[in-house]
């Protein structure tokens, strides 16, 4: 025992030495001039002892540090030295973090040669800029670039992210444009009210990197065209945000800035309360593109504009009429409103992104068509093998205004999960899923479509979204279907035992039979749903209320007593022109005392019938979560839907579903859900558990997820 926990643990070691090795083979193969850059800061400060005690405090300090003294004084080194080391101990792990993050991204998406010229390059180019303007500015009588003019700094955040806002041109939209805001919301913020030298040089850094970026990058480039509506909303977030961090940090952090001191211009404990208070709903409300948010926000914004308004003219009144007038912090002040007013007018340039009337019109206008349309729609032009699901209760039906396509969408969590492909005429899926779109983002909602074929993907793919697999139909072909071979093996036994067993086979609808065997299909259904510790899923797994639908067929395995031992429902799958042509796999019950290969038997019986009414096919459905293959997932979405699968496996057994129906040999078919880009997926996993499990708390799913590891 003791020799195999010692083996166990050996062999755990080296599966760790391995991973940590392979981790550092793909940084030096990948990453080699970032690695490189982080190692030797490492070694720098060890060497030197700036790790423990302060470089800035050391005699040999004006001979590392870059800045306008060293320069004139000769000390071009310094240029090369700087990068490498932190002013105090405690700004290694920002410093090292932050270029192994911005550096290393740069130098993943462009390449070495590439990456190592602009963040190198941004270094020199920033520094070099930043002190050129404070020898020209120290003289003017500015006293923060003459105080600025004076100071020397360290380290390579300049050439850092100039690197990442090159970088992010190989982002596909709205990702570059996040990052642009982000690095522009952070350094407008530190060179308004801080102020450093160490802000001049990011400051000058993304001022060259940003309107560079798109030909640095060469032809690694994504093309992007004019804001759209999520980026116009996120502009306007990206300001309100800057605006009211600003404040923030005048309160916080009281300084001299190159317009002045924050203390003459900064709130009071209460006004920031009563700001912060106001901003965040409006935040959250200009970023789903709501209506009233860009009211509120633009009554904000002229109420400091027209404030400042009113005291220049004071001010220039008061010197007309050469009264005392105090002028502390009065250029703050107008940097401050100036960038109000910026704000303003990107509000109201990009009003169009905000029509997202309030919850209560919402509610007053959400009512639209029910299934019957759904049906009609259905019958003419035909759907996919998920189709008839559309027409179950508690969707909803987007309907595009020629009334002749939709989509059937649940609504969870701000986000409408539309189910399955468009059903819509050849060639208008794509115009069906745009409108689709656009009407989520005129109503604040979040647009996704799950369990989607190849065809709809190839219309999102259009417009930019993203996809990942979520499961796989099983398909199988009617035509010359001979249950003949080895691989029929426990398809032709179960049909023989059920032979011999009087076990007889009907094709039937559910709400015709009498009470007895409605009786047993209950009990049935509910012994089911007791070995469960989880209660029955709905959206794309209907039940028996779905199953009493006169358009649902099932079948029944009954033994000559009149004992139920199985039971299936199939679902119409309409092919255009009001035919049916398959059918789909959607209930199933089994007596756990009951004749045992009763699926088998009552699958392959449902495949002979329809086969004789002239269905071309048959569709067993998919188990969400369950795939075929043996490749391992490759992106950290395709990881976490692989963990969930595993989480969920104990309770409703997808995997061995998906691993029963091979016996039936079926073609796969991938279905997809389809998003627009990753910030989405949260918000969309919240919405998917809620439509799968509506009855069902986070609380309580968290808890069951926690059991089901600790097994």
């Amino acid at each position: 025992m003791l020799s195999d926990m010692t083996e166990a643990a050996s062999a755990a070691e080296l599966a760790g030495g391995g991973r940590i090795r392979g981790t550092v083979a793909v940084l030096r193969q990948r990453l080699p001039f970032t690695s490189t850059v982080v190692l030797a800061m490492l070694v720098l400060a060890v060497a030197s002892g700036a790790l423990w005690s302060a470089a800035e405090d050391r005699a040999a300090y004006p001979f590392i540090a870059y800045g306008l003294p060293s320069l004139e004084s000769g000390r071009w080194w310094t240029m090369l030295t700087g990068p490498f080391f932190a002013v105090v101990p405690w700004f290694y792990l920002p410093m090292v973090g932050s270029f192994a993050l911005f550096a290393g991204f740069a130098e993943w998406q462009l390449g070495t040669r590439r990456a190592m010229a602009v963040t190198i390059g941004g270094q020199f180019v920033s520094v070099l800029v930043a002190t050129q303007f404070l020898a020209l500015c120290r003289n003017s009588g500015w006293l923060w670039a003459e105080r600025m003019a004076g100071s020397l700094d360290v380290g390579f955040s300049g050439g850092a992210l100039a690197a990442v806002a090159v970088a992010s041109a190989t982002l596909r939209p709205p990702w570059a444009l996040r990052l642009r805001a982000g690095l522009c919301v952070y350094a407008g913020v530190a060179i308004i009210y801080v102020g450093t030298l160490a802000d001049l040089v990011h400051f000058f850094a993304l001022l060259a990197a940003i309107p560079l970026g798109n030909r640095l990058v060469g032809s690694r480039r994504v093309p992007s065209a004019g804001p759209n509506l999520r980026e116009w909303r996120l502009l306007t977030v990206a300001g309100l945000l800057l605006l009211t961090i600003a404040e923030i940090v005048m309160f916080l952090v009281p300084g001299e800035g190159p317009f002045g001191s924050t203390e003459a211009v900064s709130l009071s404990a209460p006004e920031l309360a009563v700001l912060v208070l106001v901003v965040v709903p409006m935040l959250n409300g200009l970023r789903k593109g709501g209506r009233v948010a860009w009211r509120w926000a633009v009554a904000l914004a002229v109420f400091v504009t027209l404030q400042a308004l009113a005291d220049a003219m004071l001010y220039g009144l008061a010197d007309v009429f050469g009264a005392d007038y105090d002028t502390t912090g009065l250029p703050l002040f107008f940097v401050d409103n100036l960038l109000w007013t910026i704000l303003l007018v990107v509000l109201i340039a990009g009003q169009r992104a905000f029509r997202v009337p309030s919850r209560r019109r919402l509610r007053r206008h959400t009512q639209g068509p029910g299934p019957a349309l759904a049906r009609t729609l259905l019958g003419r032009h035909g759907g996919s093998t998920l189709s008839w699901m559309t027409t179950w209760p508690r969707n909803t039906y987007f309907v595009r205004e020629d009334g002749r396509s939709y989509l059937a969408y649940r609504r969870h969590a701000g986000v409408a999960v539309a189910l399955g492909d468009p059903i819509a005429p050849d060639g208008t899926a794509a115009a069906t899923v745009t409108e689709f779109t656009l009407m989520c983002e005129n109503t604040g909602l979040v647009p996704c479509v799950f369990s989607a074929t190849e065809e709809t993907v190839a219309a999102t793919r259009e417009l930019g979204w993203q996809h990942v697999q979520v499961a796989e139909d099983n398909v199988l072909d009617l035509e010359g279907l001979e249950f003949r071979g080895k691989a029929w093996q426990d398809v032709r036994s179960a049909l023989n035992k059920a032979a011999k067993q009087d076990i007889d086979f009907r094709l039937v609808r559910l709400a015709d039979q009498p009470e007895p065997i409605l009786a047993q299909v209950r009990a049935l259904s509910e012994q089911w749903m007791a070995d469960k510790a989880m209660p029955e899923m709905g959206f794309t797994l209907g039940g028996l209320d779905e199953a009493m639908d006169p358009a649902t067929r099932v079948g029944l395995a009954v033994d000559a007593e009149g004992t139920v031992h199985g039971v299936t429902s199939w679902l119409p799958v309409h092919t255009g022109a009001g035919k049916v042509g398959g059918w789909t796999l959607d209930v199933m019950r089994r007596s756990p005392h009951g004749f045992r290969p009763v699926m088998e038997f009552l699958i392959a019986s449902a495949c002979v019938r329809f086969r004789e009414e002239g269905a071309r096919f048959v569709s067993l459905s998919g188990a969400p979560l369950a795939r075929t293959g043996d490749a391992g997932p490759a992106r950290t979405v395709d990881r976490a839907l692989e963990s969930l699968g595993k989480v969920m496996e104990p309770y409703y057994g997808f995997r061995s579903l998906h691993a029963f129906k091979a016996k039936f040999q079926p073609r796969h078919v991938p279905l997809y859900l389809a998003y627009r880009d990753e910030a989405d997926l949260p918000r969309i996993g919240l919405a998917l558990s809620r439509a799968y499990l509506p009855d069902v708390r986070l609380r309580e799913l968290a808890k069951l997820v926690s059991s089901s590891r600790g097994r």
